[in-house]
């Protein structure tokens, strides 16, 4: 069997989409366990986030079924341009990956990433007192 350099190229990329997926969540889970630590019913919410963005994230169906006038706004989802480059890389490039999406969902992981650890690390003094 013949290895193409396209092929070899995904294989290599794999690992970098699994860290920007660890990072994706981060930054929500440091957000949310702040919360639930300090409002102690918000736990019974996050069941509804979730799964409110498992609908709203091309888990099932491919990102390209989305009008090209909303896919940029669709791509402000942080786990879309992750998805999608997952996708890419296990069909070896013959998937479509939208590249100004990915750059998007780049800036709103920093973004999370940054909020949920200055959230997180405000509030973290009085977990103590609270719990």
């Amino acid at each position: 069997m013949r290895v193409t350099l396209r092929a070899s190229l995904c294989v290599l990329l794999l690992p970098g989409f699994v860290i920007l997926a660890v990072l994706a969540s981060l930054g929500p889970a440091l957000f949310i366990t702040a919360m639930n630590v300090r409002y102690r019913d918000f736990r019974y919410i996050i069941p509804f986030i979730v799964q409110f963005g498992l609908y709203v994230s091309p888990v099932g169906f491919s990102s390209v079924v989305v009008p090209e006038h909303w896919r940029f706004w669709y791509s402000l989802n942080p786990v879309v341009g992750i998805i999608d480059g997952f996708r890419w890389c296990v069909l070896a490039g013959d998937s479509q990956f939208y590249f100004p999406g990915f750059l998007a969902s780049l800036g709103v992981i920093g973004l999370f990433l940054w909020a949920g650890i200055a959230y997180f690390r405000r509030t973290e003094r009085g977990f103590a007192d609270l719990i």
